[in-house]
């Protein structure tokens, strides 16, 4: 399903253009992963499931000025889309997803019917990162460059792409052998978006009644103009098997699944 390396880099360059902005905006949702609480806050619903993503926030060691320069511009994105019609998340959760598993009711209905249901999964994510490890792991790191910001239809983060196709290759490689291993095939895990390097900042809550298309597009790409100027490389050096409670919490035990490259 993941396209070729410059069929990718025409598809995501084009997410982060002004034209492509103003037509998203017309096509945002309130995001079902967050709710409003009964004073009117808004917090994070609960959504359980299983990932492979890159170490979260702090504890990417790899990427701390990255990070630093991220929650600078979620900052400035706060501003423009105040809260409840933008949803921060915290930086803590920063992260890029290689591989999305199993979330929400197919896993609460898998772990009900199959109590061994968790440990197969951790079972065979192993597997495919030891059937992965002589590859992956006997080059440099990973390097992605920023594209820009990227207008979902619930969410708002940054676009990333690989600066090579070898690095994309290798990307896509660790990422088709999970949704191509039978075993997981098997846990009811499929591959069901295309490959789309990004890293979440926040979603949409309450909508406004009106939205200004234009405005809000030429305040993005002003966004990106400062931000791309002065943003370092993201550097992937190392993805991890991870369960999530909701979107703002993503954990680990010592023992579970990690791949480095």
């Amino acid at each position: 399903m993941d396209e070729q390396y410059q069929a990718y880099i025409n598809r995501v360059v084009g997410m982060t253009r002004t034209d492509h902005y103003q037509n998203q905006w017309g096509l945002i949702q309130s995001s079902p992963k967050f709710r409003p609480d009964s004073t009117g806050t808004w917090e994070a619903n609960p959504f359980p499931g299983y990932t492979v993503v890159t170490p979260p926030g702090p504890e990417d060691r790899a990427n701390p000025r990255f990070y630093g320069a991220l929650a600078d511009l979620q900052q400035q994105l706060a501003d423009l889309l105040p809260s409840p019609f933008g949803l921060s998340l915290p930086p803590s959760s920063f992260h890029l997803t290689l591989a999305d598993l199993i979330w929400d009711s197919a896993f609460q209905q898998a772990v009900h019917h199959d109590s061994s249901y968790e440990a197969k999964l951790h079972g065979y994510i192993q597997e495919t990162f030891n059937q992965q490890a002589p590859t992956v792991s006997q080059g440099e790191p990973i390097l992605l460059q920023v594209l820009g910001l990227m207008v979902m239809t619930r969410a708002i983060g940054v676009c990333l792409a690989p600066h090579t196709e070898a690095d994309y290759d290798r990307l896509v490689g660790v990422r088709r052998s999970v949704y191509q291993n039978p075993g997981l095939f098997a846990l009811g895990i499929q591959q069901q978006y295309h490959f789309t390097a990004h890293i979440t900042l926040g979603y949409f809550g309450q909508l406004p009644e009106t939205v200004d298309a234009i405005a809000l597009s030429g305040a993005l790409e002003d966004l990106n103009q400062g931000f791309l100027d002065a943003c370092p490389e993201f550097t992937v050096d190392r993805i991890e098997l991870r369960k999530f409670e909701n979107m703002t919490l993503y954990r680990r035990e010592p023992t579970w699944p990690t791949l480095s490259f």
